[in-house]
């Protein structure tokens, strides 16, 4: 007999981000439910049709950031 641990979803604001096509999106104050545990996001299906329209839109963004880019191989 298998025995589950129940999980522990909260609901929190996250920041999502996104690389397509050579751009990284981020989109701050995401609604999402969180893996107390693994901290694993899970999204519901109109938030996820929502951060879809917002990138494949191209809606004017609040702002822009600049990030540093490394890579893990040098």
């Amino acid at each position: 007999m298998m025995s589950y641990e129940q999980e522990t979803l909260v609901e929190k604001q996250v920041t999502y981000t996104l690389q397509l096509n050579g751009q990284v999106f981020v989109i701050e104050n995401v609604p999402a439910r969180i893996n107390e545990e693994t901290g694993e996001q899970f999204f519901s299906p109109s938030t996820v049709e929502h951060l879809q329209q917002i990138i494949l839109t191209r809606q004017e963004p609040d702002r822009f950031a600049e990030v540093p880019v490394y890579n893990y191989g040098t």
